[in-house]
């Protein structure tokens, strides 16, 4: 079993920056797609960013060009970029891991997820 430890979330200015982490616990984190959700109050959970287990990157559309998703499994983390941050970037973010999925495969879906952190808030000031 994996847990996942989100970090990094904070109060900022729009056009700012923020990094997440997501610490990953247990084995085989190389062996996990890893994918970025936020949710909003009121909101259904959103698709941000995923990466592969050979580190093929996919994005949802209003975060290509500002939101970078990387990982180091050597340090069993995974990170999220955050740049030119707008008011309605302003929510809870999530990473989740995927188990059972093809090296170059990831999902959308946060139904395809297998494990969740418990969320790191990111409030954008305008």
């Amino acid at each position: 079993q994996v847990q996942l430890v989100e970090s990094g979330g904070g109060l900022v200015q729009a056009g700012g920056s923020l990094r997440l982490s997501c610490a990953a616990s247990g084995p085989s984190f190389n062996n996990y797609a890893m994918g970025w959700f936020r949710q909003a109050p009121g909101k259904e959970r959103e698709f941000v960013a995923a990466i592969s287990k050979s580190s093929g990157t996919y994005y949802a559309g209003s975060m290509k060009g500002r939101f970078t998703i990387s990982r180091d499994n050597a340090k069993n983390t995974l990170y999220l970029q955050m740049n030119s941050l707008k008011p309605e970037d302003t929510a809870a973010y999530y990473c989740a891991a995927e188990g059972g999925v093809a090296a170059g495969s990831v999902s959308t879906r946060p139904d395809a997820y297998d494990y969740w952190g418990q969320g790191t808030q990111v409030t954008v000031s305008s």
